[in-house]
């Protein structure tokens, strides 16, 4: 059960964090990436509160 609940889980996280590379610019790409990790420390700290 707890492997279906990670899957689950990487999969939404994985598209967040891999954006589809050969489809953006160099700096389309990076944005995309810097956005993801300012929108996983936001999850993240409403998490632990």
């Amino acid at each position: 059960m707890n492997i279906q609940r990670f899957l689950s889980a990487h999969d939404q996280i994985n598209l967040i964090f891999r954006p589809r590379r050969y489809q953006l610019t160099a700096s389309s790409y990076q944005q995309a990436r810097s956005d993801a990790f300012n929108l996983w420390d936001e999850y993240t700290a409403e998490m632990v509160v």
